[in-house]
């Protein structure tokens, strides 16, 4: 008889292969959708193995498909040249056509843009959240991180008042 439990073993690999942590601080993020991405075999190998970096990476709709830039996969070592892959190449994300067109209308207007904003395992495949968003400016950002203050002493608050019980 096995027990089930919420854990993963301890071989098992974690769902969230990167994430964008500055994204979601430099922008306002308007909405999100997953999609996919093409990927050669050495690609994969060096994903597994961790070697990937999202953080200046985006998205943009070139002649009815979808293109991801600036994601730095780094070439896995042990495969040969003929196999090997550029680090910063364009990749294509494979989403319908109808996102697709959504998307172009949403990034044509003015101070829109595509954002990538984690990288993740899905049923053994590799999926991509990127999310429609505008810069925030500076006091945005200062408004942001002082109500991010506010909240976590209001938990600490919360929690000294709920332990003294």
């Amino acid at each position: 008889m096995r027990l089930f439990t919420n854990q993963q073993p301890e071989n098992a690999m974690s769902d969230e292969i990167s994430k964008n942590r500055k994204a979601r601080h430099e922008y306002h993020i308007l909405e999100t959708y997953e999609v996919g991405i093409e990927l050669k075999g050495t690609e994969v190998k060096s994903i597994r193995a961790g070697k990937v970096n999202i953080a200046d990476s985006f998205a943009r709709v070139e002649k009815g498909q979808l293109f991801l830039y600036g994601c730095d996969i780094q070439p896995w070592e042990t495969a040969g040249s003929w196999f090997q892959h550029q680090s910063r190449r364009p990749r294509r994300l494979l989403a319908h056509k109808a996102e697709i067109l959504k998307l172009d209308l949403q990034t044509s207007q003015k101070g829109c843009t595509l954002v990538c904003l984690r990288m993740y395992w899905q049923n053994r495949k590799v999926k991509v959240e990127i999310g429609v968003s505008k810069g925030k400016t500076h006091t945005d950002k200062r408004h942001a991180l002082k109500d991010q203050v506010e909240k976590r002493e209001a938990q600490r608050e919360m929690s000294r008042f709920n332990k003294g019980r």
